[in-house]
């Protein structure tokens, strides 16, 4: 039998690889790495079956398994899927820029007096060792996550953070959400991630910061109650021990 290998062909299978690739790097350090390697492993035993071996009985079998297997990854899988589709959407290049004008509201910046106000703000609780989680929103929703807490809309002011995250306060437990240059809510509660990569020593914080920068453009800030130390977690990473220049740099970048 001969085989004849088109440019088509070899296109195909770059590009089947590449995304095999992508899977495997957006899954490795979670728990469902060893679901997508056993799914992998499947998946050649059936194409070995079917397309080279052309065993009907076997083959026919297995198709009704991929068939019906199909429904069972999109609900396995469901957070690693929407991770993966917010992560291209979120792309900036010309596509992405193109479609967000058309279909995203138009976010308002946040201007530098405010990030000021925030630097200044997590400055002193880092000083003092005050916990604090700060989630500042991106082009995507997070309404979802202000009505978990209370809602108050305040301006964005130092003082008003350090007060909302004073250890006796009522308010101090949870994440506050600052979107279209506003407090919008404080208390809310978020997804904590479920990477294996996160180093053991950091906390909830750290866990909860990084799960909503996995499923969102939205930056976390973090306070370290234990060792007064600040970081961001941002596109699915941690920025840790960063000085309030460094944080202040990092919020002013408008990508």
């Amino acid at each position: 039998m001969r085989f004849e290998i088109r440019l088509i062909d070899i296109i195909d299978i770059v590009l089947v690889a590449y995304l095999l690739y992508k899977t495997y790097k957006s899954l490795s350090g979670t728990t469902a790495i060893r679901i997508f390697i056993g799914i992998l492993i499947f998946v050649v035993i059936w194409l070995t079956v079917t397309f080279i071996f052309q065993m009907q009985l076997l083959g026919a079998i297995m198709n009704q398994i991929v068939n019906v297997g199909v429904i069972g990854l999109i609900v396995l899988f469901q957070d690693e899927i929407r991770h993966f589709f917010t992560k291209i959407g979120s792309q900036n290049n010309f596509i992405t820029r193109f479609l967000g004008k058309i279909f995203l509201n138009k976010k308002e910046e946040i201007i530098d007096s405010e990030i000021m106000q925030i630097v200044i703000a997590c400055k002193n609780m880092a000083k003092e060792k005050v916990g604090a989680l700060i989630i500042i929103k991106g082009e995507i929703s997070l309404t979802s996550i202000e009505i978990t807490g209370d809602m108050i809309h305040a301006n964005i002011n130092s003082r008003l953070i350090e007060n909302i995250f004073f250890k006796n306060s009522p308010l101090h437990d949870g994440a506050m959400v600052i979107a279209d240059n506003k407090i919008i809510a404080v208390g809310c509660i978020l997804p904590v991630t479920h990477s294996m990569d996160i180093p053991k020593e950091l906390g909830l914080r750290h866990r909860a910061a990084l799960g909503i920068s996995e499923k969102t453009d939205a930056k976390a800030i973090i306070v370290s109650e234990e060792t007064g130390r600040i970081s961001i977690a941002e596109k699915g990473h941690l920025k840790l021990n960063l000085t309030p220049e460094e944080l202040e740099k990092i919020l002013s970048s408008k990508k």
